[in-house]
Parts: structure tokens; sequence; C-alpha cells
């Protein structure tokens, strides 16, 4: 009879291997170079592995690196459902130092669980050219949607359609109708990396977006659409009223029910306004993601940036000035979006395939 023999030695995770070469590659987009100073940063719940992959990368491409752990935005990790709505962490806001260490640097690695987007640190730390990249999904995610050099192309040409039109219409088969005014509202793009002083961006992404201030009509939520952060499909369709820039009703059963619990439990007067709204770019990306992860490990950037969705969100607009914990990401699927006459997604598919 054969015998299995146990095997004394160190055991080795080669899944590190991957995500180093992925982070190595990803700072190489960020052109990060030798003697610029880079910080990765985290908070207490912070993915171990995602800091040792990016101090790892940093000095695989000869930077100055620091490692700094900041606490956190809450006294406890956050739910799955709390997602993109919780505080920045809080030595952003109360610690000059860390401030100034993250003002100081070329390159920041924000591996915070919540990050600093919307806050009035991270316009502080780009205003004095420090370029911050976001990352939060596992693995897994980021593996599969490493981004390409010619994504920022893309993304480009998006924002660059926004800023020389007056009006993108959205229609869906499931009944959305509705005219986003295009006068001032602030087109960008996110491209999965960050090369360029003073920007913000974000691993996985590749989509193209605007702040408007002014929509009218109606927003209609189908089967299969995705509600974050609660990482939830809508099962039943839902309609919303938009007026002005506002959600003026919400109907339609269990998902209606739940948007207008949030709404009004957040007790925040920005809650139903809406936000920014753009369509996603990111071909590998997995609108089933959020079925197959935990809540609490996914952030869900694959229904975000899908390639061919519409985007929108409530809550903050820091154009208005608008600064609100009530921030919500709706991703739908089987919209047609044109831009000046222009389709962009024509029922859920990119124009151009």
């Amino acid at each position: 009879m054969a015998t299995t023999e146990h095997l004394e030695g160190p055991v080795f995770d080669l899944s590190s291997a991957d995500l180093l070469d992925a982070f190595t590659r990803e700072l190489g987009l960020c052109k990060l170079r030798a003697g610029e100073h880079a910080v990765v940063l985290s908070e207490p719940g912070s993915r171990g592995d995602h800091v040792a992959a990016a101090f790892g990368a940093a000095r695989a491409h000869g930077a100055h690196v620091i490692a700094a752990t900041v606490p956190g935005g809450r006294p406890a990790a956050p739910s799955g459902a709390g997602r993109g709505t919780a505080p920045e962490p809080a030595a952003m806001l109360d610690d000059a130092a860390a401030r100034a260490l993250l003002t100081a640097a070329d390159l920041v690695v924000d591996l915070t669980r919540e990050g600093v987007l919307h806050s009035p640190a991270q316009r502080e730390i780009l205003h004095s050219g420090t370029r911050i990249l976001y990352v939060h999904e596992p693995p897994g995610v980021l593996l599969r949607n490493l981004p390409e050099e010619a994504d920022k192309a893309r993304a480009q040409e998006g924002a660059r359609l926004l800023a020389r039109s007056s009006v993108m219409r959205v229609a869906s088969a499931a009944g959305t109708d509705l005219t986003v005014s295009l006068a001032r509202s602030h087109p960008g793009f996110q491209c999965g990396f960050t090369d360029d002083p003073g920007r913000w961006d974000h691993w996985p992404s590749t989509m193209v977006l605007c702040w408007p201030e002014v929509s009218e009509g109606r927003i209609v939520l189908a089967e299969g659409d995705i509600v974050l952060p609660f990482q939830t499909y809508v099962r039943q369709p839902v309609t919303l009223e938009i007026a002005d820039g506002h959600i003026r009703e919400v109907t339609g059963g269990a998902g209606a029910a739940l948007l207008s619990a949030f709404f009004d439990e957040s007790g925040d007067r920005w809650a139903r306004s809406l936000s920014h709204m753009g369509w996603g770019l990111m071909r590998g990306a997995d609108w089933f993601a959020s079925a197959t992860y935990g809540r609490g490990d996914l952030m869900g950037m694959d229904a975000r940036a899908f390639a061919g969705n519409f985007l929108w969100s409530t809550g903050p607009h820091p154009y208005l000035h608008r600064e609100t914990d009530a921030h919500l990401d709706i991703a739908m699927r089987g919209c047609t979006v044109t831009v000046d006459g222009v389709r962009v997604v024509t029922d859920g598919q990119l124009a151009g395939g």
C-alpha cells in the first residue's frame, strides 16, 4: 500500500507573485519613476496582500516608499451595505502631519476601505500635484481588469464628446426617458491609472462621467440592474421621477421601498439629488461579480465600469458644493445613450462593438 508522507517546510502562496506583478505593471502605467516618493496608505481594515504588493511594486520601480497606516473612518469595519457611504479615514481630517506626508508625495496608493474620494482632504492633496491611485477590489478583480495604456485615450474621447455637446439622452425598453443638460457638467473620465500630476483615478475603472446640474424625466430600473453599495440586483422594476436634478418620486415594490428608506433615513438634504452619471468602458468587467463575492469583499467596480452600462448616482456634487455621505451608485444595462444625437451606447452595447 502506498503511503503519503507529511512534508515539512514553508508553504508558498504563489498567487502573491501574480499580485506583485500586477501592482508593478499598474504603477508603471502611473509612471512611477526612480527617485519619486510613493506613500502606500492603509488603515487597519485594509488588505495586507495589497499593502505588501504595492510596497514591493513601488520599490521595484526605484521609488522612495513609505507605508503609512492611519486610523480608519469608522470604529469597526463597515458592512457591505455601507460601502461607498462612510467617512474618509479620520487622520485625513484631523492629523495635519498625515496630510503633509501625502501632499509631499508624488504618488499615493490609497488602500483604505473607503478612500478619500469626495473629501476636502483629497482636493488639498491633489492641488499639491500628488497623484492618487485608489485600489480596493480583491485580487481576482484587479488581475482581470488590469488597464492598458490605450484605455486613457478611449475614456478621454468620451469626455471630450461631452465637453463639446449640449444634451445627453438616456432611454431603455424598460421605460427610462431621461434628458440631461451638459452645460457646466464638468465632464471627466476614469481609466484605471493616474499618470498626470494632481490626478485621482481608480483601479479598476474605465468610464466616462459628468456632473450635470439639471436632468429631467424618468429612470426605470429593470430586473438585473445593480444598486450599489448594497450590491443588490433589482428584482422588480423601480420607477424614479426626476425633476430639476432631484428624485421627486420612487415607485415599484421592494426595491422602491429600499431606496425610499435609504433616502429618508439618511436625514440628508442631498440624498435625493443626482450626482455624477455616464457610461462604462471596461471590457473585462463581470456583471455577476456582485453575486459571486461576499458583500464585505467587493466594492462593485465591475458593475460601475461595465462596458456599455449607464451609471448614475445620488448625493455628493463637488461643483455644487454638496458634501454628503448619502451616496448611491446605480448601474443599468440595456440602455441607449446619445450625446447630441451621437449614439455612444445602443441597447447596452458600446458603439463600435
